[in-house]
Order: structure tokens, then sequence, then C-alpha cells
């Protein structure tokens, strides 16, 4: 299969699975000012229109957009990885945490905030607004270790959008010692250690490549 990535973006939880899984996958990086597939120049967009990462195409050609379904999908292909969730309400509430972490953190608070063009009014009103959302994560893992009852791709793709507070200074996780626990209590798991560490250098050489162009 190959996974369409940018370096720290949301597409680093699918790179955290399929470590976890320890499945096999081409990582093809996007660019994501000039949405080119660093590998060989094409435009990403005739593979996705919208230029989002992550984008899955598997071995019989599927390709597969969003990341709470491409989560989801490599937690079925690797079921021994146990990265998923039984039927029934087990189910749900792994589509519960994958909608939350994408709709209330991602979209509904980290985005907007990591945006150098967003107005310091909407990021303002974004603050007072989205804290409410980590004040709810650090009530519910209190005395958890996880989101479900074992390590799951909803961690994958929390533990993603955590770390972006790095980049977000008005959003400080020693507000919320319990999630800040959390946050680097998996990060120091191997499949995320591993994940981190490289796409980190990555993003470094993509800072490095925009900085030339400019």
């Amino acid at each position: 299969m190959d996974l369409y990535f940018s370096p720290l973006a949301c597409s680093m939880a699918t790179r955290i699975a399929l470590y976890e899984a320890g499945g096999e996958a081409n990582y093809l990086e996007v660019d994501p000012r000039t949405k080119t597939v660093l590998k060989d120049g094409s435009d990403f967009r005739q593979l996705n229109p919208l230029g989002l990462v992550p984008t899955l195409r598997t071995d019989d050609g599927t390709v597969l957009t969003e990341n709470a379904a491409i989560l989801q999908h490599v937690a079925d292909r690797f079921p021994q990885a146990d990265l998923g969730s039984g039927a029934g309400m087990d189910r749900s509430r792994l589509h519960q945490w994958l909608c939350f972490i994408g709709t209330e953190l991602h979209k509904g608070l980290f985005s907007t905030m990591l945006d150098s063009k967003a107005p310091q009014e909407a990021k303002s009103y974004l603050l007072e607004k989205g804290l409410s959302r980590l004040d709810y994560l650090e009530n519910y893992l209190k005395g958890r270790e996880f989101l479900l009852d074992h390590f799951s791709v909803a961690d994958a793709y929390l533990v993603t959008v955590i770390n972006w507070t790095m980049a977000t200074p008005p959003i400080e996780l020693a507000k919320w010692p319990t999630l800040k626990a959390y946050y680097e209590r998996l990060r120091a798991r191997p499949s995320i250690a591993r994940a981190m560490a490289e796409e980190f250098e990555l993003y470094k050489a993509e800072l490095a490549r925009h900085k030339a162009a400019a």
C-alpha cells in the first residue's frame, strides 16, 4: 500500500498505526505548499483533488481518503495488532473518539491555530471556545491509560494532534496535567517515538526547502 503524507501532519497517525501493527507501506511525502509528490514530482491532486493527507492507495489500487477511515482500515487490515475494536458499542466508541479528535480538536481548534493567515480575533475566539475540549479530555483520561481499554488507532490520532501544541504556544499542556502525562507516556511508545523522530527530520527538511524557494 502507498501512504501519502506530510511530515508531522495528521497523516502521522497512520504511520504510527502501521509501525504498531508491523505493516509494510510505501511512504510518499507530499509537499503541503506545492501539492507535489517529492519522489516523482507528480501532482498529488490528480490522486486526491482536495490535496489533503493522509491518502492511502491499497494494493489493489483503491484510493481511500479521510484520516478516520484510513485508520480504521489499517486496524481492520492488521487485526492481530488489536488497534481497533469489536462490534457493537465497542466499535461505536472507537468511532466516537475518532470523530471527536477529527472535528473538535483537529479541525475545530488546531487547524485555525496553526494557520498563519487566520486573524488573531478568530484564534482568540477559538481558544475561548475550544479549550473546554481539552478540559473534557483531562477529566476523561484520569485513571485511564488509553482512550479505550487498549492502545488503538484513536490514541495514534490523539497523540499526533496533541503534538501540535509545540507549535501553538497559547495552548500550554501544563494546564492539563493528566493529558500532558498521557502525551508524554505515549510519546515514549516505540512506534510513536520512531514515527515522531523520522517525521521531525523530514519536517526540518521541508522548512529548509521552503526557505530556499522563497
